[in-house]
Protein backbone atom coordinates (compact mmCIF):
# COMPACT_ATOMS: atom_id res chain seq x y z
CA UNK A 1 0.00 0.00 0.00
CA UNK A 2 1.00 4.02 -0.63
CA UNK A 3 1.55 5.64 2.19
CA UNK A 4 2.02 9.39 2.27
CA UNK A 5 1.25 10.27 5.32
CA UNK A 6 0.35 9.31 8.94
CA UNK A 7 -2.38 11.16 10.75
CA UNK A 8 -2.90 11.09 15.24
CA UNK A 9 -5.48 11.58 17.19
CA UNK A 10 -3.90 13.00 20.46
CA UNK A 11 -6.39 12.19 23.88
CA UNK A 12 -5.84 8.36 24.17
CA UNK A 13 -3.35 8.24 21.36
CA UNK A 14 -0.66 10.33 21.75
CA UNK A 15 -1.26 11.36 25.67
CA UNK A 16 -2.74 9.53 28.50
CA UNK A 17 -5.52 12.33 29.21
CA UNK A 18 -8.20 9.94 28.72
CA UNK A 19 -8.65 9.28 32.52
CA UNK A 20 -8.14 12.31 33.89
CA UNK A 21 -10.49 14.13 31.45
CA UNK A 22 -13.22 11.82 32.25
CA UNK A 23 -12.34 12.55 36.35
CA UNK A 24 -12.85 15.90 35.58
CA UNK A 25 -16.19 15.74 33.47
CA UNK A 26 -17.39 14.09 36.50
CA UNK A 27 -16.34 16.17 38.98
CA UNK A 28 -17.62 19.31 36.88
CA UNK A 29 -21.04 17.56 36.39
CA UNK A 30 -21.20 16.22 40.45
CA UNK A 31 -20.86 20.12 41.37
CA UNK A 32 -23.85 20.52 39.19
CA UNK A 33 -25.99 17.92 40.97
CA UNK A 34 -25.54 15.41 38.59
CA UNK A 35 -24.27 11.68 38.34
CA UNK A 36 -22.12 11.52 35.00
CA UNK A 37 -21.83 7.85 35.37
CA UNK A 38 -19.30 5.51 33.59
CA UNK A 39 -21.15 4.17 30.48
CA UNK A 40 -22.67 6.89 29.62
CA UNK A 41 -19.60 9.17 28.98
CA UNK A 42 -17.36 6.14 27.69
CA UNK A 43 -20.81 5.40 24.81
CA UNK A 44 -21.82 9.06 24.41
CA UNK A 45 -18.52 11.52 24.68
CA UNK A 46 -15.27 9.72 24.63
CA UNK A 47 -13.68 11.05 21.04
CA UNK A 48 -16.25 13.59 19.80
CA UNK A 49 -16.51 17.30 19.61
CA UNK A 50 -17.64 19.73 22.07
CA UNK A 51 -21.14 20.43 19.90
CA UNK A 52 -21.96 16.42 20.03
CA UNK A 53 -21.40 15.94 23.82
CA UNK A 54 -23.52 19.45 24.31
CA UNK A 55 -26.45 17.47 22.66
CA UNK A 56 -25.75 14.02 24.31
CA UNK A 57 -25.54 15.88 27.33
CA UNK A 58 -28.79 17.29 27.30
CA UNK A 59 -30.49 14.45 25.75
CA UNK A 60 -29.01 12.52 29.09
CA UNK A 61 -29.64 15.12 31.83
CA UNK A 62 -32.78 17.74 30.55
CA UNK A 63 -32.71 21.06 29.17
CA UNK A 64 -32.56 22.14 32.57
CA UNK A 65 -29.18 21.42 32.20
CA UNK A 66 -26.50 23.89 31.42
CA UNK A 67 -23.90 23.05 29.00
CA UNK A 68 -21.95 26.08 29.64
CA UNK A 69 -21.68 26.16 32.96
CA UNK A 70 -20.70 22.31 32.56
CA UNK A 71 -17.86 23.44 30.52
CA UNK A 72 -16.59 26.70 32.46
CA UNK A 73 -16.63 24.26 35.94
CA UNK A 74 -14.54 21.32 33.17
CA UNK A 75 -12.29 23.99 32.46
CA UNK A 76 -11.16 25.09 35.76
CA UNK A 77 -10.35 21.95 37.02
CA UNK A 78 -8.61 21.12 33.58
CA UNK A 79 -6.81 23.69 33.64
CA UNK A 80 -5.72 23.13 37.41
CA UNK A 81 -4.90 19.34 36.46
CA UNK A 82 -2.28 20.55 33.66
CA UNK A 83 -0.58 23.10 36.33
CA UNK A 84 -0.16 20.22 38.88
CA UNK A 85 -0.05 17.13 36.88
CA UNK A 86 2.66 15.97 34.24
CA UNK A 87 0.30 14.40 31.06
CA UNK A 88 2.38 10.95 30.57
CA UNK A 89 3.47 9.99 26.48
CA UNK A 90 1.73 6.59 25.54
CA UNK A 91 4.06 4.09 25.08
CA UNK A 92 5.83 3.76 21.86
CA UNK A 93 4.61 7.59 20.34
CA UNK A 94 8.31 8.92 20.68
CA UNK A 95 9.37 5.90 18.96
CA UNK A 96 6.98 5.96 16.59
CA UNK A 97 7.12 9.66 14.90
CA UNK A 98 11.08 8.95 15.18
CA UNK A 99 10.91 6.32 13.07
CA UNK A 100 8.95 8.46 10.93
CA UNK A 101 10.83 11.55 10.34
CA UNK A 102 13.86 9.46 9.75
CA UNK A 103 11.80 7.97 6.56
CA UNK A 104 10.51 11.49 5.61
CA UNK A 105 6.46 11.00 6.53
CA UNK A 106 4.58 13.71 6.57
CA UNK A 107 3.10 13.48 10.40
CA UNK A 108 -0.46 15.18 11.17
CA UNK A 109 -2.46 15.72 14.03
CA UNK A 110 -6.68 15.36 14.20
CA UNK A 111 -8.10 15.64 17.37
CA UNK A 112 -11.75 16.67 18.62
CA UNK A 113 -10.17 18.84 21.36
CA UNK A 114 -9.85 22.83 21.09
CA UNK A 115 -7.13 24.36 19.93
CA UNK A 116 -6.22 25.88 22.73
CA UNK A 117 -6.56 23.13 25.01
CA UNK A 118 -4.35 20.90 22.77
CA UNK A 119 -1.66 23.25 22.65
CA UNK A 120 -1.91 22.91 26.87
CA UNK A 121 -2.60 19.57 26.72
CA UNK A 122 0.76 18.83 24.36
CA UNK A 123 2.72 21.27 26.17
CA UNK A 124 2.18 19.49 29.43
CA UNK A 125 3.44 16.72 28.38
CA UNK A 126 6.77 17.85 26.63
CA UNK A 127 5.47 17.36 23.28
CA UNK A 128 6.29 21.13 21.52
CA UNK A 129 7.75 19.93 18.67
CA UNK A 130 6.03 21.13 15.39
CA UNK A 131 3.72 18.39 13.24
CA UNK A 132 3.28 18.61 9.66
CA UNK A 133 -0.33 19.82 10.04
CA UNK A 134 -2.42 20.17 13.21
CA UNK A 135 -6.36 20.05 12.98
CA UNK A 136 -8.88 21.14 16.23
CA UNK A 137 -12.10 20.37 16.72
CA UNK A 138 -12.76 24.01 16.66
CA UNK A 139 -12.03 24.04 13.04
CA UNK A 140 -14.48 21.88 11.87
CA UNK A 141 -17.71 21.78 11.47
CA UNK A 142 -19.02 18.40 12.41
CA UNK A 143 -16.80 16.41 14.80
CA UNK A 144 -15.71 12.77 14.91
CA UNK A 145 -17.26 10.27 13.38
CA UNK A 146 -18.12 12.77 10.67
CA UNK A 147 -15.07 12.13 8.10
CA UNK A 148 -14.42 16.34 8.35
CA UNK A 149 -11.29 16.30 10.64
CA UNK A 150 -9.18 13.93 8.73
CA UNK A 151 -10.01 15.10 5.21
CA UNK A 152 -8.82 18.79 6.80
CA UNK A 153 -5.97 17.20 7.68
CA UNK A 154 -5.06 15.19 4.63
CA UNK A 155 -5.72 18.06 2.62
CA UNK A 156 -3.42 20.45 4.77
CA UNK A 157 -0.68 18.50 3.82
CA UNK A 158 -1.45 18.34 0.40
CA UNK A 159 -2.14 14.47 0.18
CA UNK A 160 -5.30 12.16 -0.94
CA UNK A 161 -7.22 10.99 2.66
CA UNK A 162 -6.73 7.25 1.08
CA UNK A 163 -2.94 7.42 1.02
CA UNK A 164 -2.98 8.40 4.55
CA UNK A 165 -2.94 6.13 7.57
CA UNK A 166 -4.74 7.03 10.75
CA UNK A 167 -4.07 6.07 14.18
CA UNK A 168 -7.26 6.25 16.69
CA UNK A 169 -8.43 5.32 20.14
CA UNK A 170 -11.80 5.43 20.05
CA UNK A 171 -14.55 4.01 18.19
CA UNK A 172 -15.56 7.74 17.20
CA UNK A 173 -12.62 8.51 15.76
CA UNK A 174 -11.71 5.74 13.56
CA UNK A 175 -15.54 5.75 11.73
CA UNK A 176 -14.09 9.40 10.90
CA UNK A 177 -10.71 8.20 9.73
CA UNK A 178 -12.39 5.45 8.00
CA UNK A 179 -15.14 7.14 6.25
CA UNK A 180 -12.67 9.53 5.16
CA UNK A 181 -11.15 7.03 2.87
CA UNK A 182 -7.82 6.25 5.32
CA UNK A 183 -5.84 2.67 6.29
CA UNK A 184 -7.16 2.99 10.15
CA UNK A 185 -5.09 1.76 13.08
CA UNK A 186 -6.83 0.85 16.44
CA UNK A 187 -5.34 1.20 19.66
CA UNK A 188 -7.99 1.07 22.15
CA UNK A 189 -7.43 3.49 25.25
CA UNK A 190 -8.09 2.16 28.73
CA UNK A 191 -9.04 -1.36 27.62
CA UNK A 192 -12.28 -0.28 26.11
CA UNK A 193 -14.01 -2.32 23.84
CA UNK A 194 -14.77 -0.85 20.57
CA UNK A 195 -18.01 -0.84 19.20
CA UNK A 196 -18.88 -3.94 16.50
CA UNK A 197 -19.24 -0.86 13.75
CA UNK A 198 -15.81 0.61 14.76
CA UNK A 199 -13.72 -3.23 15.03
CA UNK A 200 -14.92 -3.91 11.47
CA UNK A 201 -13.80 -0.44 10.06
CA UNK A 202 -10.49 -0.98 11.61
CA UNK A 203 -7.55 -2.25 9.68
CA UNK A 204 -6.43 -3.68 12.49
CA UNK A 205 -6.89 -3.49 16.23
CA UNK A 206 -3.15 -3.19 18.09
CA UNK A 207 -2.36 -2.82 21.94
CA UNK A 208 0.25 -0.74 21.83
CA UNK A 209 1.66 1.86 19.42
CA UNK A 210 4.64 -0.43 19.69
CA UNK A 211 2.72 -2.55 16.97
CA UNK A 212 1.86 0.05 14.90
CA UNK A 213 5.36 1.11 14.09
CA UNK A 214 6.15 -2.41 13.29
CA UNK A 215 3.07 -2.60 10.96
CA UNK A 216 3.95 0.69 9.42
CA UNK A 217 7.61 -0.57 9.37
CA UNK A 218 6.66 -3.30 6.76
CA UNK A 219 4.49 -1.08 5.19
CA UNK A 220 6.74 1.87 4.20
CA UNK A 221 9.82 -0.99 3.14
CA UNK A 222 6.64 -2.05 0.79
CA UNK A 223 6.49 1.14 -0.72
CA UNK A 224 10.30 1.57 -1.06
CA UNK A 225 10.34 -1.54 -3.51
CA UNK A 226 7.49 -0.10 -5.06
CA UNK A 227 9.30 2.88 -5.67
Amino acid sequence: MRIAAVIFDMDGLMIDTEGPVQNCCQRAAADMGFDLDDEFYVSELVGRGWADCDAALVRYFGSHFSCDEFKARFQQLWHVRLETHAINVKAGFRELVSFLRARSTPIAVATSTHREDAVLSLHAAGLDERFDAFVTGDEVIAGKPAPDIYLTAASRLGVNPQDCVALEDSSPGVLAASRAGMTTLLIPDMRRTPTREAATAAFRILPSLHEARLILADWLVEKARVD
